[in-house]
């Protein structure tokens, strides 16, 4: 199993942005399936943490980590945390997962749709 790829320090005004640009990436996929009636998926913001709530009443939760400059994923396959790395990624801490790439085979599991953000 390959090493996941060192975490790299960002500026909290950095890391500020990177957690904004991942939740507006996922807000606009969102947006765009509810137009496209793709899925009907209801989307919460509250500050650093965006919920999704899937047709069947289950839930990914997306929320920043500041102190820790981490991003976690919550989803029923288990909790994963992310952190930023050189090469421009979020990846898992644990398996070396591409952020998006995760969760989008979660969204997928959970909504019996293939979704991808």
């Amino acid at each position: 199993m390959s090493q996941p790829a060192a975490p790299q320090t960002l500026t909290d005004a950095q890391y500020a942005a990177a957690i904004q640009s991942v939740l507006q990436r996922v807000e606009s996929a969102v947006d765009g399936w509810l137009q496209d009636d793709v899925i009907d998926i209801d989307g919460a913001r509250t500050g650093g943490m965006l919920t999704l709530s899937l047709p069947d009443r289950s839930q990914l939760i997306i929320n920043a980590q500041p102190p820790l400059q981490e991003l976690w994923l919550a989803a029923r396959r288990g909790g994963f945390h992310f952190k930023w790395t050189a090469q421009g990624q979020w990846l898992d801490t644990r398996s070396g997962q591409e952020f998006f790439n995760l969760l989008s085979d979660c969204a997928s599991e959970q909504s019996k749709v293939t979704l991808r953000f």
